[in-house]
């Protein structure tokens, strides 16, 4: 009766309406209304259509969902980190966490290349893993869930949508160049929920992938395999010693195959385009040249200028010569030492 009330009350606005008036009316002025329901080729999913020409998915569990622990304690909408009270000697040793009922409810983020793995990164870590990709190319949700933060996060993620999952898990996608969803969006596995870029602190397209839990983050690689696109588990133990920033999965994952998933049973989904070596060697060339430029800056060595201080004196004395000290200062043999200022000398 609901669904036929919406649908007459559509009809007898455009009724209402002149036939000029009905051919300029604006999408957005038109009444939000849900007027029909499709089922899917999801259990349990169906598709809400809306007078406005706009649409929704909806699940069977998802009300029930939303009313839970997981969906009401933490919310934070407007800040990355929601867990902040919670200490990670506080989580237990292990979590024994659902990921999939069905081969349906997985979906890789974006086919791609590894271009950088979970772990230290110099002086700081890489709490996620970076794949490949061409700018545009769309952007999935690894799972089922609702949308916690989906905005432009100026701390280096870019355009940053994360998803919090019913088992607890949250996931991130970072450095989208736009994002297709909003914040407490119910979004089922496979949805496209964005488009990969490089907004935010990057150095050429690609996504930026984490997976949490209460805040603390550990190698995706443990649950996907990212050369295939394939889930390795449906149920994961998740251990707390996974959160060191260097405890990394490695590639037998276990010894034990118990738990495993069956690739053939859960195959990757490539319809989006992979991304080309070119972009891959590029971007691979930025990290070493970064990394190299990083180790050079820490080896460097300066010094203030002094009363009597001359290039030749600051040559002995630094085991240099004046034509480095130029070169490294951009300057010539007949530049000026001013008092007080630093020169580099190694």
């Amino acid at each position: 009766m609901r669904k036929l009330a919406g649908l007459l009350t559509a009809l007898l606005l455009c009724a209402t309406l002149s036939a000029q008036q009905r051919a300029t009316i604006r999408i957005s002025d038109r009444p939000h209304r849900p007027i029909d329901t499709l089922d899917t080729d999801r259990a349990g999913v169906r598709l809400v259509l809306y007078t406005d020409n706009s649409f929704d998915y909806i699940n069977n569990q998802t009300e029930e969902w939303c009313r839970s622990d997981i969906y009401t304690s933490h919310w934070d909408t407007l800040r990355i980190f929601a867990y902040r009270d919670i200490e990670l000697k506080q989580l237990p040793e292990e979590m024994e966490l659902k990921l999939i009922e069905s081969v349906d409810d997985y979906h890789c983020p974006v086919m791609g290349h590894i271009i950088s793995r979970y772990g230290p990164r110099g002086r700081r870590n890489h709490n996620g893993i970076d794949l490949g990709l061409k700018t545009g190319e769309p952007i999935y949700a690894t799972f089922s869930g609702r949308v916690r933060y989906a905005t432009y996060n100026t701390g280096g993620f870019g355009n940053l949508i994360i998803l919090r999952h019913p088992n607890g898990l949250e996931t991130y996608y970072g450095h989208l160049s736009r994002i297709n969803v909003k914040v407490n969006d119910w979004v089922v596995a496979g949805q496209v929920i964005g488009y990969g870029g490089s907004t935010g602190r990057s150095r050429g397209p690609h996504l930026h992938f984490e997976v949490r839990y209460c805040d603390q983050t550990f190698d995706p690689q443990r649950i996907i395999d990212f050369a295939t696109g394939n889930l390795h588990y449906s149920t994961f133990v998740l251990e707390r010693k996974f959160f060191n920033i260097r405890s990394r999965a490695v590639e037998g994952l276990e010894d034990d195959d118990e738990g495993l998933i069956d690739p053939s049973k859960i195959a990757a989904n490539t319809d989006s385009a992979s991304i080309s070596q070119a972009i891959i060697d590029e971007v691979e060339r930025k990290d070493k040249e970064a990394a190299a430029k990083a180790a050079e800056e820490a080896a460097a060595k300066y010094h203030t200028i002094r009363s009597g201080d001359t290039l030749g004196g600051l040559a002995v004395k630094y085991h240099t010569t004046v034509s480095a000290i130029c070169r490294l200062n951009g300057i010539t043999t007949k530049t000026t030492l001013r008092i007080g200022r630093k020169l580099r000398v190694r």
